[in-house]
């Protein structure tokens, strides 16, 4: 199975709760765990995090990031891609009293592996997780239970 999503949001502290909640539903809705999903959001949020903070906007007439995703069997690549900056994305060793410092420790934990490519127009700061299908739940299926009756989800759309 391969799916892709691609969005451009504001340079704006309010897009990492768009791209959280819109990375959660396109992957719950492609069959990965809630686990997965759950990990691929707080990767999200502390990559496009770092681009506001420390890199510029794409090019361009709007102030925006870009934040995709894509799925190719049981792999989930999660990217965040910015105008750059003057130093390269790094993990940090914050001391214990540091306020901040400790997001790509916190990626390097959840992530199989992480990186950053440069071209151009900017760096793309890319982690790949391991996202089997949901126990269950394959792409395009609702839950069912013991006897294979759909289930509605009650706590979907509500993350």
């Amino acid at each position: 199975m391969q799916a892709l999503s691609i969005v451009y949001l504001p340079h704006a502290p309010a897009s990492v709760s768009v791209a959280r909640r819109h990375l959660i539903r396109e992957l719950l809705a492609s069959g990965v765990s809630d686990d997965t999903a759950d990990d691929a959001a707080v990767i999200v949020s502390e990559l496009l995090s770092n681009a506001l903070r420390h890199a510029r906007p794409l090019e361009g007439e709007a102030s925006q990031v870009r934040v995709a995703w894509t799925r190719v069997g049981d792999t989930v690549e999660v990217a965040v891609t910015d105008g750059g900056a003057v130093t390269e994305p790094r993990k940090g060793q914050p001391a214990l009293s540091s306020l901040g410092g400790r997001g790509l420790g916190i990626v390097e934990t959840l992530a199989q592996s992480w990186g950053v490519r440069r071209d151009e127009h900017g760096s793309t700061v890319w982690a790949l997780l391991h996202a089997p299908a949901a126990v269950g739940v394959g792409a395009g299926e609702g839950l069912m239970n013991d006897s294979g009756t759909p289930v509605q989800n009650l706590l979907e759309g509500t993350r």
